[in-house]
């Protein structure tokens, strides 16, 4: 999904490319892509959608329709219509590893191309990284606050088009979902994928007893069912004795679990659970779904509700809490010479930079540096050189390796920065003192 057209861009991408092409500039550019500030509601953010930024790189190219497009609109000469033709990406990229943790002002993403190419890609590239890091950001805090209990992604239907659902459903699954219900993220990137049954099913048959006997027989294979189209207790009594009469019949295990989607669900999975071991169901587990986030799942817990899962929809997919995140790519170095935006409350830090993360003796992340690319600095580097020339320098991670990656990652993290509320102490960032040097010699040159 991320080979998506050429024309995928803002027009000033455009203008500005064909500004470069006019003036011969094409010497190699420097951009950095990072968040500016943490929101207040994220006290780390999760890089995600490297893997679908390569392929963009790879395969970007203008077609004879796009081109057609272009010259239609009449803003572009045809000397670069023609070369719009031939234009393939042929930088270099150094990145952080997907599923690494990161900080306010630290670059995930490093592009080193002739400048038309670096500009050009702009747009696509923040798109890209910044959706899926957003998602994996909030799904974190879910992974963080489910402490081990089952986490599916629902949040397809009410995300903002088939792209993002895909997306949203792969940045979870590296955070730590478990699956999603997004059958084309299942196929796309080998995600385990899982569903229960909506309550039109039951309201289409004349009682929920014929409803739920007949999802069970159709599956065929152990199920989930939802029980509270009418009456929870209700529908969890008609669970047992389907049960009872599975097991009878020599197939015992068919309904793996039941959901809760609405009401006091700490109440409610309390009763159901009581009505399942009172009738000798005690394998049958609970689900719990309908609108939760981080927040109400930290307390289903500490409410000890008897759940096995929890199906996170809404607050996940649309990020209700932080829709965004002031993702930037801004130009650092151009013509070897550094660069740096002063523009109030918008600076930036010049020169192509690395990122140093340093540990304590005990193995858990204790600061971070962002340094010059050429320096060397106290700790691991977590930039790494990923394309070169336009093509990968290796296969990245699978999916399931970048999720052991942030797993292992997330866990190194200091305790105050896994809870999710309260105040605390917020990671320690330092800029190196030879950026700042260059930095203030830069604003005493002015220009």
């Amino acid at each position: 999904m991320s080979n998506a057209s050429a024309l995928l861009t803002d027009l000033y991408e455009l203008t500005m490319a064909r500004a470069y092409h006019d003036l011969g500039m094409r010497d190699i550019a420097v951009f950095e892509l990072f968040v500016r500030r943490l929101p207040p509601e994220r006290r780390f953010l999760i890089t995600a959608g490297l893997s679908q930024v390569l392929e963009y790189l790879e395969s970007l190219h203008f077609t004879s329709a796009d081109l057609q497009y272009l010259e239609g609109l009449g803003l572009f000469p045809s000397t670069f219509i023609d070369y719009l033709a031939t234009l393939r990406f042929t930088g270099t990229v150094h990145a952080m590893s997907e599923g690494t943790p990161y900080f306010a002002q630290e670059p995930i993403l490093r592009i080193t191309a002739p400048i038309l190419e670096a500009q050009l890609v702009e747009s696509r590239i923040i798109n890209l990284m910044h959706f899926q890091s957003m998602i994996a950001s909030k799904a974190a805090r879910c992974v963080s606050a489910a402490r081990g209990t089952r986490l599916l992604d629902f949040g397809m239907r009410r995300a903002h088009g088939a792209e993002a659902a895909v997306f949203a459903a792969r940045a979870a699954y590296l955070a730590g979902f478990d699956g999603t219900a997004t059958v084309e993220a299942g196929r796309q990137f080998a995600i385990p994928v899982a569903g229960t049954m909506a309550h039109s099913f039951i309201q289409a048959h004349d009682s929920e007893e014929a409803a739920l006997r007949r999802f069970v027989s159709a599956t065929g294979q152990p199920t989930t069912v939802l029980i509270d189209t009418y009456d929870a207790e209700r529908g969890a009594r008609r669970v047992v004795a389907l049960a009872r009469e599975l097991k009878a019949a020599g197939s015992p295990g068919q309904i793996h679990a039941v959901r809760i989607d609405s009401g006091d669900l700490v109440e409610r999975s309390h009763r159901v659970r009581h009505i399942l071991d009172a009738g000798d169901c005690p394998e049958i587990e609970i689900t719990l779904s309908g609108g939760l986030d981080e927040l109400q799942i930290a307390a289903l817990l500490e409410a000890k509700a008897p759940v096995a899962g929890f199906g996170v929809g809404t607050r996940l997919d649309c990020s209700e809490d932080v829709p965004s995140l002031d993702m930037v790519y801004k130009l650092e170095e151009y013509a070897g010479k550094p660069r740096r935006k002063r523009s109030l409350g918008k600076e930036t830090w010049p020169g192509a930079k690395q990122i140093f993360r340093e540990r304590d003796a005990g193995g858990v992340d204790a600061r971070d540096t962002i340094a010059l690319a050429d320096e060397t600095a106290p700790g691991t580097p977590l930039l790494h050189e990923v394309m070169r020339d336009g093509r990968r320098v290796a296969p990245l991670p699978s999916l399931a390796e970048s999720r052991d990656h942030c797993r292992v990652s997330v866990m190194r993290l200091p305790a105050a920065l896994h809870e999710l509320s309260g105040a605390y102490d917020p990671y320690p960032v330092t800029v190196s003192a030879q950026v700042h040097v260059l930095a203030d010699r830069m604003d005493q040159a002015g220009e």
